[in-house]
Formats: structure tokens, sequence, C-alpha cells
């Protein structure tokens, strides 16, 4: 079976399919095999190219607690809101104490973009606003085990997020501990919150096509990180055309290999 074979011919017939066919998803079309995640994990991009990644992705970053509250505000079940509530405190903080999001903001002091620009949500790619955004929207749309369903790239970030950490340090002057300190925390948040997301699906998908319907939510989950990758891929590595009022980083140098 392939991911993409997920349609109205397989059937799903319990749980532990439903599961295998969620990691081989993971394993064929997680945005970890995208080429721009290469370069930037190789070392291969210039410092302007690693900003315009930085800035856009924090759309992607700064949108997850937004995500996070629409799919609270389905839930009936106080004790599943109340599980559910510590995503948004993991990204948001509390009163006196840092959240993921205002770690993430060290990595643009280091890369040298302004914050309030990036705040204000300056210059991100079209491409990345309307993915984003539509991920907001599907998790109000469509069934609930299905919203729960398209978290489930937790179950894969691990790994990316070690890659991403070990290839930056070794990579990138301009990169340290303290810059890359959103993602120590996830190592273990994110396979908490997919350990529960799992099990959630596991459990209130009951038919195969239900099954097949949570297949599909992650489906679209990694199309929505793919997609932000080919745009950065387009705009900032092979040249295809910054789009008028996006950032324009002062290294135009397309050519991969190099590191400002």
């Amino acid at each position: 079976m392939t991911a993409l074979s997920i349609g109205r011919g397989v059937t799903l017939g319990s749980a532990e399919e439903l599961e295998a066919a969620l990691r081989h998803i993971g394993a064929t079309r997680y945005h970890s095999l995208h080429p721009f995640h290469r370069l930037l994990h190789g070392g291969k991009l210039n410092k302007g190219q690693v900003q315009a990644w930085a800035l856009n992705r924090y759309y992607y970053q700064s949108t997850i607690p937004i995500k996070d509250a629409v799919v609270i505000s389905r839930f009936r079940d106080r004790a599943t809101r109340v599980e559910w509530r510590h995503r948004i405190e993991d990204h948001d903080g509390e009163v006196g104490s840092e959240g993921g999001i205002e770690r993430w903001l060290k990595l643009f002091v280091a890369v040298g973009l302004d914050e309030g620009m990036v705040k204000r949500e300056e210059g991100i790619l079209p491409a990345t606003r309307f993915a984003v955004d539509a991920y907001v929207r599907f998790v109000w749309d469509k069934p609930l085990t299905e919203a729960i369903a398209s978290s489930l790239t937790e179950l894969f970030s691990p790994g990316i997020i070690k890659e991403r950490v070990s290839g930056m340090l070794a990579s990138y002057d301009f990169i340290d501990e303290e810059t890359l300190s959103y993602f120590k925390p996830r190592l273990n948040q994110a396979p908490r919150d997919a350990e529960f997301a799992l099990a959630y699906v596991k459990q209130h998908a009951k038919t195969p096509e239900e099954r097949r319907k949570v297949c599909e939510a992650l489906l679209f989950k990694c199309d929505v990180l793919w997609s932000q990758l080919d745009a950065l891929h387009h705009a900032y590595v092979l040249g295809g055309g910054i789009p008028p009022g996006c950032f324009e980083p002062h290294e135009q140098t397309y050519a991969v290999g190099k590191v400002a």
C-alpha cells in the first residue's frame, strides 16, 4: 500500500491497520523529505535564505495556538479540553513563563531579522499564508476526529527536529544552542501530544470510511507543510521570483552551497 493508494478501494479494517497507514504516510509524505529541508539542514543555504525560512515558518508556528483554540472550542468533554489546552500553553506560555513562540523569536535576532516586522507578519509568501489559513479552516470545518488527525504530523517531528538542530549548529556560524531553543522542548511535547491524538483517532474512527478520512486528514496536513517549502524553494533557492511585497533578503545569491 502506498500513501496515494489510500482511497475508497482500500479497506482499513482495524485500528491497527489505521495506525500502520498513518505511519506509512509519515514515512512517504512528511516534509522532512523536501529538498529545501535537505539544503537547510545540510548548511547549503545562505543567510538570506535562512532568514526567509525563519520568517515564513513563524507564521505557521504563531498560528498553531489559534488552530488549537479552534479545536478546543469544539470539544464538549471537559477532560479532553484540559488535555488539549497544554498545546496552547506550550506555544503561548503562561503569565511569567516563556512559551515556544517567544523562543522562536530568538532565531530572528540571530539571523538579523527585525522582530517588529516578524510580529506584524510582513513579507511572508502568499502560499505560506494560504496554506496556514487553510489549516485553521480545516480544523473548524471537518469532523472532530479528522481535525485531531491532522495534528498527527507530530508523530514524525522528533526526527526532523534532531536533524535540524544538529545540522544547523554544525553549518551556520550565526546559529547556536540558544538560537534553536524552541526545538528542545518539542522533543518531549510532540510525542506526548501525538500519543493522545493517535489514541483518540484509533478509538473514534470506527468504520473503514472513517479511518480513510483520518488518513486523508493527515495527507492534507502533510500537503500544508510541503506547500510552504515549495514556495520557499521556488522563490528563494531556484530564483523563480519573489512575489511583490514579500521579504527581499540582502543576500540575493541563489546558488546553493554558500553560507553568508
